[in-house]
């Protein structure tokens, strides 16, 4: 599958701290991408870079079949960028936004028209056209964010964090919209910390420090996951019903990762393990009443990786 963005050693720093440490990636076009990572991992340095808002200290960035130091100019033409801060005008009403990036963008007459009414309608904006920008609910002002980024039919969206203190009802239907944009061929590159935007994604790159430390579909992510996993709780009527183990401890034997989840602990055990896991996770947890085999989610697996564990098993260690 052709890539629509390909990086190679990609390296910035700021102010003498590595922000990017060389980084390779592929994205296929078309695809949802997603970047994840937490704060500091290098996903809005990477996205400034690929929006051409901040040039790289070294490396190679490819986009729509163009060099993106040499072709910026057009390459511009051909991305849409939406920063983590809404920062469209929040004195104009929402149809006086899409009608300032449609002019910016060149488009007049009937075609603009059509196309802002195409938008309102996509982003369910069409009954709130006269309210001004800054009025508007968190999760409404990054649909006109959206629509806005879509107005001149870009090849290539690059949303940084977009639905970051979005409500969970205006985040799901952010998302249905970015699902929509990718069947209809549009690839995006959307960066997130949350796990569960991670999973609606094609394909993943995670980041840390600066460094991509995994990558691939979330369905490859997941089926790399080298543990049997537990869910670790206390009896219902516990005193302390919900368990605290500390990120310092080592955990039982037979065990490589333990850490809280949800109001429980999850356990991962090593592969070739035999005999009683709840025993054993007692030894370190003695008030644990249950443990629960279950699948893991990308959450951790990012565990895993984050805490440099996953290789180790990997071995069968």
């Amino acid at each position: 599958m052709e890539s629509i963005v390909s990086i190679r050693s990609l390296a910035k720093d700021h102010a003498g701290e590595k922000a990017l440490r060389g980084i390779s990636l592929e994205v296929p076009d078309p695809c949802l991408f997603g970047l994840i990572g937490a704060d500091g991992a290098g996903k809005s340095t990477l996205m400034n870079i690929l929006a051409t808002l901040s040039d790289p200290d070294s490396g190679e960035v490819r986009m729509l079949g163009l060099d993106l130091r040499k072709g910026f100019p057009r390459i511009r033409d051909d991305i849409g960028y939406m920063p983590q801060r809404f920062s469209l005008y929040q004195d104009l009403s929402v149809l006086e936004n899409l009608d300032f990036f449609a002019d910016i963008f060149g488009i007049r007459g009937k075609a603009k028209a059509e196309r802002m009414d195409h938008l309102l309608e996509f982003a369910g904006l069409a009954p709130f056209k006269g309210r001004r920008a800054g009025l508007l609910s968190g999760g409404m002002k990054q649909k006109l964010a959206l629509a806005c980024t879509l107005i001149h039919h870009p090849k290539l969206l690059l949303l940084d964090e977009p639905t970051v203190g979005v409500d969970p009802v205006a985040r799901r239907d952010f998302w249905t919209m970015l699902k929509s944009l990718r069947a209809q061929g549009i690839s995006l590159i959307v960066s997130t910390p949350y796990m569960d935007e991670a999973a609606l994604c094609d394909s993943l790159a995670l980041l840390h420090q600066g460094a991509v430390i995994a990558g691939g579909s979330p369905a490859e992510m997941l089926a790399a996951y080298p543990y049997r996993l537990y869910r670790v709780e206390a009896a219902p009527d516990a005193r302390i019903s919900t368990l605290n183990y500390p990120g310092d401890k080592p955990p039982p034997p037979g065990f490589e990762l333990i850490y809280p989840s949800g109001g429980s602990l999850h356990a991962a055990e090593k592969p070739g393990q035999a005999g009683d896991p709840l025993g054993r996770l007692r030894l370190a947890v003695p008030e644990a009443a249950s443990a629960t085999m279950l699948e893991p989610a990308l959450e951790d697996c990012f565990f895993a990786l984050l805490s440099g564990k996953t290789a180790n098993a990997a071995g069968g260690a």
